[in-house]
């Protein structure tokens, strides 16, 4: 085999599903309305909170950045899953791919650090509510944010940087949807194993550490609410984690199947699906899961509607 480095490879070729043209097709058309929807719906989410003053709180501000995240992922690896359903041949240039790759690390944990973030959020309004007004200051949620958003794009530079500094030596068809890290690593001719293990640990810190601390809050959140004296009180402070907790559930069971799982134990086939469910799945249903479940933003969404037609109507 011929031996190079990355500069050899300029392109890398996504070989995705091995399924007939006509099923192709069909997931086109799924995928591009599952896409929609979650543009749509992402979208409609941060206007709504923003336009409404009586969704100016932490927790809607959180939420406004959690589907801002959501529509950052879908449109960060999305679009090359739908090219690669009408293209006989899915290319993606070299650049084009490690960005790809840093992206979507960056972006996973950015929504692994906002979920901890959230938690946060949570447990003050029920465990100290008196003083959750002035905790949880404008300031202090900008200066949350704003270091979740630099912590996101600061630790994905490893696994990048040992990306590319791996020799491909001409091999550039990957065996995924997407440019998936494990994937382009697999066409290294040299032995990654090392370099896989840096990789797993860091990952493991940037899943764990979020995941650890709201397991640790919802300890104290559950401990508070059992201790309240009136059913209504329990039921509604319940209410109000539910969303959170059904989101954070999805999110790390989905992370944990694709960068936990030992690789012996999971088919290729089967690694592609679970991370398409992880990136188009996962930023559809959180706007869905917090609007279903959310009076207050419920509300909003049918005064905005009712007031657009209203101007709809006088303006015809």
């Amino acid at each position: 085999m011929e031996k190079g480095n990355q500069s050899s490879v300029m392109d890398f070729i996504l070989l995705g599903f091995s399924v007939s043209p006509q099923i192709k097709i069909v997931l086109f058309v799924v995928f591009l309305t599952i896409y929609l929807v979650t543009l749509i719906a992402n979208s409609l989410i941060i206007t709504v909170v923003r336009g409404d003053s009586r969704l100016h709180s932490p927790m809607y501000f959180f939420i406004c950045n959690l589907s801002f995240v959501d529509l950052c992922y879908s449109s960060t690896n999305v679009p090359t899953c739908l090219d690669g359903f009408l293209s006989e041949t899915n290319t993606i240039t070299f650049s084009g791919c490690v960005t790809q790759v840093y992206m979507g690390y960056s972006l996973g944990a950015i929504q692994a650090i906002l979920l901890a973030v959230m938690s946060g959020d949570r447990y003050v309004a029920i465990c100290n509510p008196l003083n959750y007004p002035r905790i949880l200051r404008r300031s202090v949620c900008m200066r949350l944010t704003i270091a979740t958003w630099a912590a996101g794009f600061l630790l994905p530079i490893v696994h990048v940087s040992l990306t590319m500094t791996v020799p491909f030596c001409g091999q550039n068809k990957i065996n995924h949807v997407v440019c998936e890290l494990a994937a382009v690593l697999s066409l290294a001719c040299v032995d990654t194993r090392l370099i896989e293990a840096v990789i797993f640990v860091v990952s493991i810190i940037v899943l764990v550490a979020p995941l650890s601390l709201i397991i640790f809050t919802y300890i104290h959140i559950i401990s508070t609410i059992l201790r309240m004296p009136t059913s209504t009180g329990r039921h509604k402070a319940f209410s109000t984690c539910g969303s959170h907790l059904t989101v954070v559930s999805l999110f790390y069971g989905t992370a944990i199947a694709i960068y936990m799982s030992p690789r012996s134990l999971i088919s290729r086939e089967n690694e592609k699906f679970v991370s398409l469910v992880y990136g188009l799945m996962m930023p559809m249903l959180n706007p869905l899961i917090y609007t279903l479940r959310n009076k207050e933003v419920k509300g909003s969404m049918k005064k905005m509607f009712s007031r657009y037609i209203t101007w709809y109507m006088l303006k015809s």
